[in-house]
């Protein structure tokens, strides 16, 4: 019924990539919303978004980025875009935080120096020079400090202080449960990276498109879901670390004697979701019959 309303009063609206621009935007814009970003606010990091887009293009075509030529391709006006292109970022959402966790979780169950003698990740104590946790975010965390590692970790119910002093993980997952900023930065380098790969795979040849797949159902009653989620959990995490373990064998930041030429991001990202179905009205009473 949306659609037709957006169709009736703007008939270059009813594409097939208008429809995908406002399903992808819906669940942005609850975000941008909750959070008290102005559409104004969110017009004028589009129209930034554009030009550097625009420019990026041109170049890569070997063409000049001149502000006409971004002008013409963007649809905004030449002044628009001289003053965009000096407009700073402003206050951009970084990772660092989340990141560090991850390596600090990554290196106590890829190092040796942290394992157990069966490759585990050991009990560690908070302090000392040996095997310790103190040792463990010095190596992997860079100049965060110990004691605020450990309490971040704790609250997102990743490791456990034991009354004698030792540190013990408790589970390979790590999401910050701190100040939101940190967990806008996971939606900021998550949604990203599935649109470049999303982005990648409309443009190349089948033999060189990315691994991009999605099992799901619409017609699963309610109960079934918590089983479902716990199996996702338990699956999905030994499939991530199985990867991770490969990985960290790759990367050069864990492991110097790596080797090889240039230098790459590459991982997997699984994720849950569950929402209602809400049947057409003309098929509403059909759905419902068992």
């Amino acid at each position: 019924m949306h659609l037709a309303i957006f169709g009736n009063k703007f008939p270059q609206m009813n594409t097939l990539l208008h429809q995908v621009i406002l399903h992808v935007l819906r669940p942005l814009i609850r975000i941008l919303h909750r959070k008290g970003i102005a559409f104004g606010e969110f017009s004028q990091l589009a129209r930034k978004v554009y030009v550097e887009m625009a420019e990026e293009a041109l170049l890569g075509n070997g063409e000049k980025a001149t502000s006409s030529r971004i002008a013409i391709t963007t649809g905004l006006t030449r002044k628009e875009v001289a003053q965009l292109r000096h407009t700073g970022a402003g206050n951009v959402v970084t990772a660092a935080r989340y990141n560090r966790g991850v390596r600090v979780i990554g290196g106590w169950l890829n190092d040796p120096d942290f394992n157990t003698a069966d490759g585990q990740a050991a009990e560690l104590a908070l302090h000392g020079s040996g095997q310790s946790f103190e040792q463990l975010v010095c190596r992997y965390s860079g100049d965060m400090p110990c004691r605020a590692m450990l309490r971040e970790l704790v609250q997102s119910g990743v490791v456990t202080a034991t009354p004698d002093g030792k540190v013990q993980l408790l589970t390979d997952a790590y999401i910050p449960q701190g100040h939101e900023d940190e967990k806008l930065s996971i939606l900021a380098a998550d949604v990203s990276l599935l649109i470049n790969t999303i982005d990648h795979n409309l443009q190349a040849a089948s033999h060189a498109r990315r691994f991009q797949r999605k099992v799901s159902y619409d017609n699963l009653p309610v109960g079934v879901l918590d089983q479902f989620q716990q199996m996702v959990n338990q699956d999905g995490m030994a499939l991530l670390v199985k990867f991770n373990n490969w990985l960290a064998q790759h990367d050069r930041d864990r492991n110097p004697d790596a080797g090889g030429q240039g230098r790459m991001r590459a991982g997997v990202g699984i994720y849950y979701f569950e929402e209602p179905v809400i049947p057409p009205a003309d098929t509403e009473d059909k759905g419902n019959r068992t």
